[in-house]
């Protein structure tokens, strides 16, 4: 394993990172009254927006999975159809689990959807990037001993970083703490981004300090 191919993990992570805190203080120019309590669902719209742009960038210019083949212009369309059909299918699923997990069914829909948006783009969005829309290959990098590379090493510890942040914050709602940031989805909504910052943080320095041990298939 290069220290290089580390290097250019951690400058994505680094920009991925920096798209959130535009996210937070961009807006704030051209929005008036702008913060993440008081404008929750428009801040949950705008950082899921600069955050799948990022990663998008990204996915163009490092290519982590840049395949020797050149593929067609019908084939890339299909293949962007498949991904937007993936995101949509995984914002309905978030959806659904937090209703079964105690959110409003028919109250707060909106507020429901959209945190399950933020979560999609921090889990889904990376691995559509990293991926395509191939669950053969979701299952094979989420199994026990299946990742072929320090990127998909990354995607998995910052996708369950976000699944752990998103079950740490929602702990704080049923406390009678009557804080603004108690309301439903803000805590986990909160929870979701920190958990995904701290992977973007921790994978690079983790396979860093692993990378001796690390080996993989196609190395």
């Amino acid at each position: 394993m290069k220290n290089t191919d580390i290097k250019r993990l951690l400058y994505t992570h680094l920009l991925c990172i920096f798209s959130i805190i535009l996210s937070i203080f961009i807006p704030s120019f051209f929005l008036e009254n702008f913060s993440i309590l008081e404008t929750h669902l428009t801040w949950l719209c705008i950082c899921s927006i600069f955050v799948t742009a990022v990663n998008l960038v990204l996915y163009l210019v490092v290519k982590p999975n840049a395949s020797s083949k050149r593929s067609s212009l019908s084939y890339k369309v299909t293949r962007f159809l498949k991904c937007c059909i993936y995101f949509l299918m995984s914002c309905f699923f978030f959806h659904v689990i937090f209703v079964l997990y105690g959110a409003p069914l028919i109250e707060l829909v909106l507020e429901t959807f959209l945190f399950a948006v933020i979560l999609s783009t921090f889990t889904t969005v990376p691995c559509l990037c990293l991926l395509g829309p191939n669950l053969k290959a979701w299952l094979r990098v989420f199994s026990r001993n299946g990742v072929t590379s320090i990127w998909e090493n990354s995607l998995q510890i910052t996708t369950i970083s976000s699944f752990i942040g998103t079950w740490l914050g929602a702990f704080p709602i049923p406390l009678d703490w009557e804080r603004p940031w108690q309301v439903w989805p803000i805590s986990c909504t909160l929870g979701a981004t920190f958990g995904y910052v701290a992977g973007l943080v921790i994978s690079p320095l983790w396979i860093y300090w692993n990378r001796k041990q690390l080996t993989y298939k196609n190395n």
